[in-house]
């Protein structure tokens, strides 16, 4: 199945989910997210505002012991910008919450930790995103390319196989209401290494 169809059927499929269940597997989400060695060792976390019933990962944002970094749309990339719970929101030409434009930004070099949100990921660690490209240019770039990631799907999104193009990525890992699974096994043997 081509990308364009797998994706618009992934995302009807989500949308049909009942809210309870919804919240119940990001609960979930978030409980597997914290007990992570990934994301325990991570000072600095990259995340993004739940749109669309993508996995919600409030319940995270109110650990002070790690700075937040969340991303506004700035013509085709993606500036990464500071935040915590109280701080200001705006709501982006694709309806999606954001930090202001006066928010500090975050340098690459200060983040240990991205959560991607994804339509989908597989079991190479490939995510099937929106379509944009954001992510994909994003972590294409020297500065970002050698982050850890997690992919953020609900199971029934974790698949066998995605179709790929040149420039996709493996991300480290894939996060889904069962637990965590490390995938780009080399990055996770240089985390066990720290």
């Amino acid at each position: 199945m081509e990308k364009a169809n797998l994706r618009r059927s992934l995302l009807k499929i989500r949308q049909m989910l009942p809210k309870s269940e919804w919240q119940e597997k990001s609960d979930r989400i978030c409980t597997h997210l914290k007990s992570s060695s990934l994301f325990q060792e991570a000072k600095t976390v990259l995340a993004y505002f739940s749109f669309r019933q993508e996995p919600d990962l409030k319940p995270l944002f109110n650990d002070f012991s790690r700075r937040w970094g969340f991303p506004r749309c700035v013509d085709d990339s993606l500036a990464w910008h500071l935040w915590q719970p109280g701080d200001e929101l705006e709501t982006n030409k694709f309806g999606i919450l954001e930090p202001l434009a006066n928010a500090p930004i975050l340098d690459p070099s200060q983040v240990d930790l991205i959560l991607v949100p994804s339509v989908a990921c597989d079991v190479r660690g490939y995510r099937l995103g929106y379509g944009a490209g954001f992510y994909d240019r994003l972590l294409t770039l020297p500065e970002w390319s050698n982050k850890l990631t997690i992919g953020v799907v609900f199971e029934f999104t974790y698949l066998v196989e995605i179709p790929i193009d040149q420039w996709d990525r493996s991300l480290t890992g894939v996060c889904t209401e069962t637990g965590v699974k490390i995938i780009n096994k080399f990055l996770g043997e240089q985390l066990n290494n720290v």
